[in-house]
Order: structure tokens, then sequence, then C-alpha cells
């Protein structure tokens, strides 16, 4: 008896449920991708053999390299508080415009006598904008310990929580410029703090 000979079809297989989903998942993590800002201060940071990631809330960064120092906090809430706590200590009067401008900037190195103009600058002029570092010394009048004082005030109202240190320095600076950084938190009794490194590659 003759074998009935079945015709072969081609698997079809619908993807139409999977680009759906492919889409949805591409669109989430854009919409939820913290955007990484240009450092205004580039440093050669010193290698580590362990990588540990810094939390993204309740965090302060200070940044030393080039003999300048920069400062920077987590939080949008946080820096407008901190913008208006600063102002009131050294008299400036911040505009609204002036104030948002400053919750978007995550790090900088003006002296409060010149924050206004830095301000006011446009988004390319900053890049261009040569900032000469905030002041600093070992007394209680700093500007450096201003920052980091109020910063550490605002974030105990708004969040009730401590506020974290984490030192970014350049592997050329000096070590005298990072002690007088150390010198300030112990003055405000903050011992503890991180240190920003690289995580060297294996060859």
């Amino acid at each position: 008896m003759a074998r009935i000979k079945i015709p072969r079809k081609s698997t079809a297989i619908d993807m139409t449920a999977m680009c759906d989903v492919a889409f949805l998942l591409l669109t989430f993590f854009i919409l939820t991708a913290k955007l990484r800002q240009e450092d205004p201060l580039r440093v050669d940071v010193p290698g580590a053999s362990v990588k540990l990631n810094l939390p993204d809330v309740d965090m302060a960064t200070i940044t030393v390299g080039h003999d300048k120092v920069f400062f920077g906090v987590e939080g949008t809430d946080i820096r407008r508080s901190l913008l208006e706590e600063m102002g009131k200590k050294y008299n400036i009067a911040f505009t609204p415009e002036e104030t948002q401008r400053f919750t978007v900037t995550p790090t900088f190195g003006v002296p409060m006598n010149m924050m206004k103009q830095y301000l006011d600058l446009s988004a390319d002029d900053k890049k261009k904008y040569v900032q000469p570092g905030i002041q600093v010394d070992t007394t209680n009048n700093s500007e450096l310990f201003n920052w980091i004082y109020q910063a550490r005030i605002v974030t105990k109202n708004l969040h009730n929580k401590e506020l974290r240190f984490a030192i970014k320095g350049d592997s050329h600076q000096e070590y005298p410029k990072v002690s007088k950084i150390i010198d300030i938190l112990q003055k405000q009794a903050v011992n503890k703090f991180s240190l920003i490194t690289a995580l060297n590659q294996g060859k």
C-alpha cells in the first residue's frame, strides 16, 4: 500500500508579542535611567581591587584635584534647601530660576561671591567656564566647612538621616590638600567617609 505523503509546511512563529515586550522594556530602561553628567573637574582616581557602589541618596562628594576643591550632594530637594541656607548665611538672595538651576547641578566649585553669576550662565557657557574651586582652610569659617555643615543639617531635617561623605581625589594630588578636607570633616565629628577609586583591570 502506498504511503500518503504529508506536505511539509514551514514553521511560523508570531513575534508580535515578543517585540511588544522588548519595546516596553527598552522604554522603561530609557525613562528610568540616570544620565551621567560630565564632571566639571576631571581627576585621575587611584586604583583599587574591590568594587563597592556608592548610594544614590543622602550622599555628598568632595572632589579634590589640580589644587581645587569641588562639592556635590545628591537630591534636588536637598540642593534647593542647601542653597537657601547658604544664601541666608552669606546674605545672598537667589531667584527661583537660579535655585532651579542649582538643583540640577550635581557638582560645583564656585565661591559664594560668584555663585549668582555662575548660575546665570547658559548650559554651553557653563561647560566652557573654568570654575576656580571652593575656598578651603582649616578654620570653621571656610566655605567648604559651611557647605558641609549646612548640607548635614538640611539632610537631617528633610530625610531624618545622617549625610554620608565620599572623597574623590586625584592620584597625583599632594596629601596636604586632602588632609585639609579630612580635618574639616573631623571638626564636625565626621570620622567615617568613603574614598572613590577606580577598579583595576586584570591583565
